[in-house]
């Protein structure tokens, strides 16, 4: 004889019932002589999930036929010998999440927003029709479904929320090297740090938009942007510049120095420190942070018989420019100083910094 399924739609606002709770009751399975069997299943499940503004919306229901052939003993566990017992019953899509579905496409995608491509975490929105969006395109598309047109209101679909909780995904850095494995949620935290994902390009002069590889990036400074590049761990470089007052936010210069088989970038600018003009040097390295830490390097500039030190640490490119120029983590030298080592009529500026990166033990 047929089966009877019932599907109860719940809403999400109803702190009693979860996406996935559902209990089943079947009658004992027959002897071989038996001449027929019946289940009863019923299930709450969030798909069918619908809410209003103001009231929850009474249960609705959904029935169907399934064929018996299509219930064989090995989907049930622990099954009693009385009618109502509720057995132990682990679906096959529970199952499936943990077991196959980590790694399919379908999965993917069904948690790929529509609007933006980006991945989907809580709330997951959907509208009156099942189509899902992300929550911060929800506000973008002005509350109405970008698919049907259906206006939005406040559905979520806890049913794919718990199913990205179960999933466990690689790395979207995999390619570049990445081999680690993490929950869903937890896994964008993971890959805002990854030490495989790429870096930005360092030059200052403009907010460059590539991304890439340590010897990536070496070749566009070089090629795009024709920054000097030298082998060796010191630099000896001049900076001249005719009218000295011009100094709010100026990039004067980018070099890039191969060392210990690492790549530096030293800056030199000018900027306002406040209502102050001063000129500033540092340097940055090519890598990761934990890697910088592994270098030492000195700046000195001077001249009539003064000079300035500064001994540091070199930060990373993962540190943006700006960042590591608005710490003062560098060289700093006052305009009225800097003048002043530059000699004359202090109508021209002319300063020489030299400095040294080493390796410490």
């Amino acid at each position: 004889m047929p089966i009877k399924v019932r599907l109860g739609a719940i809403d999400e606002r109803s702190p009693a019932l979860d996406a996935f709770d559902a209990w089943v009751l079947f009658a004992p399975f027959p002897s071989p002589s038996s001449p027929s069997i019946s289940h009863r299943v019923a299930g709450n499940l969030s798909q069918f999930a619908k809410s209003s503004s103001a009231d929850l919306i009474p249960t609705q229901s959904v029935s169907m036929d399934i064929p018996e052939s299509q219930w064989t003993e090995d989907e049930f566990c622990a099954v009693g010998t009385e009618t109502d017992r509720i057995p132990s019953y682990k679906s096959s899509a529970s199952s499936g999440v943990k077991a196959g579905i980590s790694s399919g496409s379908s999965v993917h995608e069904l948690l790929e927003c529509p609007v933006c491509t980006n991945s989907m975490f809580p709330p997951i929105h959907q509208c009156p029709n099942g189509h899902t969006l992300c929550s911060s395109c929800k506000q973008r598309v002005h509350n109405h479904c970008p698919t049907c047109r259906q206006e939005l209101g406040n559905i979520r679909c806890l049913a794919l929320e718990k199913v990205a909780e179960s999933l466990e995904l690689p790395c979207k850095y995999q390619h570049l090297g990445c081999s680690e494995i993490h929950p869903y949620y937890s896994k964008l935290k993971h890959e805002q740090l990854c030490r495989f994902r790429p870096y930005n390009c360092p030059y200052a002069g403009s907010e460059c938009p590539v991304t890439g590889d340590i010897p990536m990036l070496v070749a566009h400074l070089k090629n795009d942007h024709k920054v000097d590049m030298h082998d060796g761990c010191t630099f000896n470089h001049r900076y001249v510049k005719p009218n000295p007052h011009e100094v709010e936010n100026a990039t004067w210069m980018l070099t890039v120095f191969s060392c210990y088989g690492h790549y530096f970038c030293l800056h030199f600018e000018a900027f306002l420190l406040g209502m102050a003009p001063v000129y500033m040097a540092f340097l940055r390295f090519l890598g990761e942070d934990s890697e910088a830490r592994n270098f030492s390097y000195s700046l000195e500039v001077g001249g009539n018989g003064r000079k300035l030190i500064w001994q540091g640490v070199p930060r990373s490119i993962r540190d943006n420019h700006r960042k590591v120029r608005d710490s003062y983590d560098g060289l700093i030298i006052h305009r009225n100083m800097a003048l002043f080592f530059s000699g004359g009529d202090r109508q021209e500026l002319k300063l020489r910094v030299t400095g040294r990166i080493w390796k410490e033990q």
